[in-house]
């Protein structure tokens, strides 16, 4: 009983590494899981009381329940066995297929990365950058949504800082899940991007399969009452003007909804605009290589190079000039629309109808939304200005002449009831500001009370031009 065994050393190790596995999974992980997950729970119960729309219990499903439901879904399983069969595969290929499409869509929500990193990081970013101008058309009626409702945030897509702005105003009415597009699913981007709730979307697969699994994870989501921000775009203007809407995410949405069984989907359009998109250079030559494929891509390297001298450029700006570098960032609330409301008027349930029919109606919807949404995009002085040099051609403009034609401007965008929020009184330091911007962007030239456009600068004062062109 008491001689000595020899073992040869690399087996010791693997016995070592055993021993220690086994130590960690049985006695510190439980104990560090437990330790998360009531700091995630004091959370969620400190939260819970403040948010007009509380936490669904769908968001804290573990993501695994939730993938399983899916790939079982009736409606899903009917789809695995067509993509089979028309692709001549083994079913148990097909529905693999479906587990890592399910695996890929669903999130893994994180209440204390969402109210706690996540709040934290959207409101330094927010305010390291912009200035902000926030409205509601009544916001009176947001607060009377019915909490159980699902809601739906209907917006225009004009940067990717769109995602960082909503979340932080809305932050403390509810949790935000958004669709991402393929571009951040990269580590460690994908994994932040998920906790917060967000889930992925490729935007144009033509999969069956994809597009079913896709389909049913929304429904379940809506149907569980989780707020939702959708891009009806699909991605973000190349020139500025609003883009004509893709309905495909308002249509899986509303494709089996039953005003008489299901809770309310309740959208809410908002409006977005910027005085400076970060973006908006690289937009320019997106679009200027999609109208000439010989314009060449830039380089990864060059990219991550112009990507890390904007970050340290707006770090060590001092706070007082960081807003005459960005300017105002505008956000605007719409009266929500109920979607029970709305097609209350049809002679039969939304569900109920032919897919003709039902897409005919859903295609009308969608475009009323984004109608909505176009009436409260906010006028902010550098759309304002670049509207109105873009309307005299660009040419020399003194600034008594802009100053002018800047004003017979914000009166008749008031006459059409847009949104404008500045004041004509106090519009002559605002020029004053603005044209500074735009000469520290080097966009135009300032001197001796005159304003003069260089011709590379044009297409990007297009571009914000145009962003209150629908008016």
């Amino acid at each position: 009983m008491m001689q000595m065994v020899e073992v040869p050393f690399w087996l010791l190790v693997i016995i070592l590494v055993l021993a220690l596995f086994l130590v960690l999974d049985r006695i510190l992980l439980p104990s560090v899981r437990w330790f998360f997950r009531r700091k995630v729970n004091k959370i969620i119960h400190d939260v819970s009381d403040k948010l007009s729309i509380q936490i669904r219990s769908f968001q804290l499903t573990r993501k695994q329940v939730l993938v399983d439901r899916l790939v079982f879904d009736e409606q899903v399983f009917r789809a695995i066995r067509n993509y089979a069969e028309e692709n001549d595969m083994p079913m148990e290929v097909a529905q693999e297929k479906a587990y890592q499409y399910a695996k890929e869509i669903v999130p893994k929500f994180n209440a204390y990365m969402y109210f706690k990193f996540g709040h934290w990081l959207s409101k330094s970013i927010t305010r390291l950058i912009y200035r902000m101008k926030v409205g509601f058309y009544d916001d009176h009626e947001l607060s009377k949504i019915d909490p159980k409702s699902s809601v739906v945030f209907v917006m225009n897509h004009r940067s990717n800082m769109d995602y960082v702005v909503v979340s932080f105003l809305v932050m403390n009415r509810t949790a935000l899940s958004y669709a991402v597009g393929e571009w951040a699913r990269v580590w460690p981007l994908a994994p932040l991007i998920r906790s917060m709730g967000a889930f992925f979307v490729r935007r144009n697969s033509n999969n069956p399969l994809y597009r079913k699994v896709l389909e049913r994870y929304v429904h379940y989501s809506t149907r569980a009452g989780v707020s939702q921000a959708v891009y009806p775009e699909g991605g973000l203007s190349k020139d500025g003007h609003l883009k004509e809407p893709k309905l495909g995410f308002i249509d899986y949405l509303l494709r089996d909804f039953d005003p008489s069984k299901d809770r309310d989907i309740v959208f809410i359009p908002v409006g977005l605009n910027y005085d400076r998109v970060v973006e908006d250079k690289s937009l320019h030559l997106s679009l200027e290589r999609s109208l000439n494929r010989s314009v060449p891509k830039k380089s990864k390297w060059f990219v991550f190079k112009t990507s890390c001298k904007f970050l340290l450029k707006t770090v060590f700006t001092k706070r007082k000039k960081r807003w005459k570098r960005f300017g105002y960032a505008g956000v605007n609330f719409a009266q929500p629309v109920s979607a029970k409301s709305y097609f209350s008027k049809l002679s039969e349930p939304l569900n109920q109808l032919s897919p003709e029919q039902r897409k005919g109606e859903v295609k009308k919807f969608g475009n009323d939304m984004m109608q909505k949404v176009a009436s409260v995009i906010p006028v902010l002085p550098v759309p304002l200005i670049c509207l109105v040099l873009k309307k005299n051609d660009y040419r020399d403009i003194s600034r008594e002449e802009l100053l002018s034609a800047c004003n017979q401007e914000l009166a008749y965008l008031k006459q059409q009831n847009a949104p404008v929020k500045i004041d004509a009184i106090r519009f002559d330091g605002i020029l004053t500001k603005t044209l500074e911007l735009l000469t520290n962007r080097k966009l135009i030239t300032y001197k001796e009370g005159e304003v003069k456009i260089a011709e590379s600068a044009k297409p990007i004062l297009d571009y914000y031009a145009n962003s209150l062109a629908h008016w």
